[in-house]
């Protein structure tokens, strides 16, 4: 009985757009976005940009599997800011070469890149 509640407190503690990011389903994080959900939702000191680069570097790391981007690259295509740093002031960029996310880092200096292009 008490595994039920601890499992309902832990669901329970993420935002959803935060908890899709945990979850790597960017199927539902890209509904969330598509809803009007903010792709720079800040919480428990992270992005969602710098959470999804966590998790995929982290998941790749504990499961022994190839480094995914799905849910970077929702964020990204929803407007998430590749530059803005969390609270603590780690950038998505830091967080990609924290875990040697090469497609990470490649798909936010695509749009960092882009944005620049943009700002001449």
């Amino acid at each position: 009985m008490l595994w039920g509640r601890l499992n309902v407190v832990v669901r329970n503690y993420w935002t959803p757009a935060h908890e899709a990011v945990e979850q790597d389903d960017a199927e539902a994080l890209a509904r969330l976005l598509a809803a009007g959900g903010d792709p720079d939702e800040v919480f428990s000191n992270m992005t969602l940009l710098t959470h999804a680069i966590d998790v995929e570097g982290d998941g790749a790391l504990q499961s022994g599997q190839r480094l995914t981007v799905h849910t970077t690259a929702v964020l990204l295509a929803f407007g998430a800011d590749p530059e803005l740093a969390d609270p603590d002031g780690h950038t998505p960029m830091d967080m990609a070469n924290h875990y040697g996310h090469d497609l990470a880092m490649k798909l936010l200096q695509a749009h960092i890149s882009g944005r620049a292009a943009e700002n001449s």
